[in-house]
């Protein structure tokens, strides 16, 4: 491959220092020891950074007091709490590995997980006890499961606290050893654990590094994303405290609740996803709340369309920025900048320091030429170090050179930004076009009387696939007037041909459109009745 056809980020290379992660997190912390680190929305628990660094080291302590060494892996099941960062942290301290998951995952899906990441210790909350205690049954190697409280045979983690402050120091080589090892959403195949280094999130957050100046020892942040999730680990915990922000967490996700920690705590900075900023763009309650000293939305973990991101800044008169990124890469690869200028606010934005991108059809393996749509491949020192215990799943995704295949189709435009299009395995062919899903939701969510939507395509004797839409709407709408709306403003081949109305999105927690289950669910209903 020409080195002509790699497309380099803009900005200029940012150094990458040669540190474990938790000293370069909270290696500030002697610059605001009496600031708050993180404060529960709800009970109001707070950690200084002062109390956050030495609750990380006595948890340290106390997970090797019960057996934890180098290379083991810890596994967290729990909502946003003020204790999620202390044994995240204690864990990757002392060499060993955080696998987190979410606290709704069935049993069988924690001990899957478990099971094949091989973890030995579990810590969650005493309400989800009994579930990976049945989790633990199918995954052999757990032996100890710890919760934050107290629950009948459970280790209380106040036990964890019992050993000093005073962990051993263990040689960590930043380049190869892992600190995190999050599952891949799933959303197509079977989940994987992500074998992400000390160096790959360390390096991530100084490529991020322009988007977190926004925020100092002084801003308030919301932490309602997922800390078991790669966005709400490495952009939300990791870059907050890595400025010395104060985050204000969220077990789950209540919008009056959010708006209310908004305006009482003064956010200045929230990441979210875009049903979120559906809501803080047309819901009514919103206007209820003094929302005056949040100056920043950033949006990820799915596509943000332009109505949607216009509305949402012309209503609350801040600045809305999106980024894109993937489990496997961090997550960051691409992101608006905070400043003022250029910015196109349906892209992604250009790739982020240190960060090499192509454009391949998916098809032919060949480059794409400007303009045209293509696989996104990426490479950069952020890129996973590969998934655990599946070389052929590596192999599939990463190429002997470097390179990572993201699945994502994207376009680039003359001034390096990127719009992710859709992915390569959800793309609609009508007659053999190509259609992009997210291209329509991002449409149809400027509609007033669209609350949400996704599009799949169904089959189609004369065209192959169709578009067709789940509409979730706010106010009295027909299949005809979406169905208009969506005509008057695409090419004829990109029409929505079929509209249902539904109660609900289905979407993972991090807000990506589960559409493979109303595809699955469309199957479902074209087979004959049984006899």
């Amino acid at each position: 491959m020409s080195e002509a056809n790699i497309l380099r980020s803009p900005y200029p290379d940012v150094d990458i220092p040669n540190l474990p992660l938790v000293p370069f997190v909270l290696g500030r912390v002697s610059e605001f020891p009496d600031h708050p680190a993180i404060i529960c929305g709800v009970s109001g628990k707070t950690y200084t950074y002062a109390q956050l660094d030495d609750a990380v080291k006595h948890v340290a302590a106390g997970l090797h007091a019960h057996g934890i060494r180098k290379g083991d892996v810890v596994g967290i099941v729990s909502p946003n709490l003020p204790d999620f960062p202390v044994v995240f942290y204690a864990t990757v301290l002392i060499g060993a590995i955080a696998s987190t998951v979410n606290p709704i995952a069935t049993a069988e899906e924690i001990g899957a997980q478990f099971a094949d990441s091989e973890a030995l210790l579990i810590v969650t909350i005493p309400e989800l006890f009994e579930k990976c205690t049945a989790a633990a049954r199918l995954a052999s190697t757990v032996r100890e499961i710890v919760v934050f409280g107290e629950a009948d045979g459970a280790t209380p983690y106040r036990e964890l606290f019992a050993h000093g402050n005073t962990p051993p120091v263990v040689e960590i080589d930043p380049a190869t050893d892992v600190a995190a090892l999050p599952y891949s959403s799933g959303t197509s195949g079977i989940p994987k654990g992500v074998m992400l280094t000390h160096r790959n999130l360390v390096a991530n957050l100084q490529q991020m590094q322009a988007v977190t100046e926004v925020i100092d020892s002084t801003s308030r942040v919301l932490g309602v994303m997922p800390f078991f999730h790669i966005y709400g680990m490495v952009v939300v915990m990791g870059g907050a405290l890595r400025q010395g922000a104060c985050i204000v967490s969220m077990p789950r996700f209540d919008l009056e609740r959010m708006l209310q920690l908004l305006q009482d705590h003064k956010i200045r900075m929230a990441n979210i996803v875009p049903p979120i900023l559906v809501a803080l763009a047309k819901h009514p309650v919103v206007t209820n709340y003094d929302l005056s000293q949040l100056k920043y939305l950033f949006s990820g973990a799915a596509p943000l369309g332009i109505e949607l991101a216009s509305a949402c800044q012309e209503r609350l008169g801040l600045t809305v920025r999106q980024g894109y990124g993937l489990t496997e890469t961090s997550p960051v690869t691409h992101f608006h900048p905070m400043d003022d200028r250029r910015v196109v606010l349906d892209s992604v934005g250009p790739a982020a320091p240190n960060t090499e991108c192509r454009l391949v059809d998916p098809v032919t393996g060949e480059e794409c030429a400007p303009g045209e749509r293509g696989e996104l491949w990426l490479r950069g020192p952020q890129l996973m170090k590969g998934y655990f215990n599946k070389p052929e799943a590596t192999a599939a995704c990463m190429t002997d050179d470097g390179w990572f295949k993201t699945g994502d189709v994207a376009v680039v435009d003359d001034q390096g930004w990127y719009k992710i299009v859709d992915r390569v395995k959800e793309l609609i062919k009508y007659k053999g076009m190509q259609v992009a899903p997210a291209e329509l939701e991002a449409l149809l969510l400027g509609h007033p009387a669209v609350a949400d939507v996704a599009v799949i395509p169904v089959p189609d004797p004369d065209a192959g696939e169709i578009p067709k839409a789940f509409v979730v709407a706010r106010a009295p709408l027909t299949a005809d007037e979406v169905m208009a709306f969506v005509a008057a403003r695409v090419s004829s081949y990109k029409k929505v041909r079929q509209v249902e109305f539904v109660d609900t999105i289905p979407k993972s927690p991090s807000g990506k459109i589960l559409r493979r289950l109303l595809v699955e669910q469309e199957r479902r209903r074209a087979l004959p009745p049984s006899l």
